[in-house]
């Protein structure tokens, strides 16, 4: 339990405080087993002085809007728990990743979170490159049973407008879990109209938006998560420019 508390406060800066902080402390309240609100006041004294975004605050971020996307179609599917499972596993390890899941079942079961409150801590805190990182990890639980479908679709559009991603940074995102002709161009924020030159600017302003080294400050299992979004848009630039003849 010691090794517990101390995840949960350690590298936590602005999570502990606010919205996500009360449902952080209702969870472990009342489903995990031998937990105490004097526990919750433990692990946050163990909270890094710094009110910056962490790598916990991500995680515990991406627990939370997790579970508003998994339950979004009414349907829990295993599929999707273990997609957070396994990519938890990756980015931290197993151990780390256990303790995560044990509040994940808790987020899960509690139907009293407010997103948009939840929503506004996490703008208020983290950066637009991590919210986009955010997002990006939302759609991929939602294709993890095989396809996004529109209630999982509209879950993350509504977290993405309460994020303040535009309609474009949502679109690219989205275009890079669905296979058709467009979703080059839309990854890429332009139409199929776009000049040779139009593409290879958009396609420098993408590189720019979803480098991975934005990411630096949450540390390196958030960089390399952040690799996926930047070969999307080099795919989506190869596969624009070999179209054109370009190649």
């Amino acid at each position: 339990m010691a090794n517990f508390i101390k995840w949960l406060g350690a590298g936590l800066g602005f999570a502990v405080g606010g919205p996500i902080g009360s449902v952080l402390g209702y969870v472990v309240g009342n489903f995990i087993e031998g937990f105490t609100a004097s526990d919750v006041e433990r692990a946050k004294a163990y909270r890094a002085t710094s009110a910056n975004t962490q790598s916990g605050d991500f995680e515990i971020s991406l627990l939370l809007l997790s579970a508003v996307v998994i339950k979004a179609d009414g349907n829990i599917d295993q599929r999707e728990l273990s997609y957070v499972r396994l990519h938890f596993i990756n980015m931290y390890g197993e151990q780390r990743a256990n303790h995560a899941f044990k509040l994940f079942k808790g987020f899960i079961k509690n139907n009293n979170v407010s997103t948009r409150q939840v929503c506004l801590q996490i703008r208020q805190n983290m950066t637009h490159a991590t919210r986009l990182q955010l997002l990006h990890f939302l759609f991929g639980i939602a294709k993890a049973d095989g396809a996004v479908n529109e209630a999982e679709v509209n879950s993350i559009k509504t977290i993405a407008g309460y994020l303040y991603i535009n309609q474009y940074d949502f679109e690219s995102i989205k275009a890079m879990f669905y296979d058709s002709s467009e979703s080059a161009y839309k990854i890429l924020e332009i139409n199929k109209s776009a000049t040779n030159e139009e593409v290879k600017k958009a396609y420098r302003k993408m590189v720019k938006k979803y480098h991975p080294d934005k990411l630096q400050h949450l540390g390196e299992e958030h960089v390399k998560g952040a690799e996926d979004k930047f070969k999307q848009v080099q795919k989506a630039y190869e596969q624009i420019q070999k179209e054109r003849g370009q190649f």
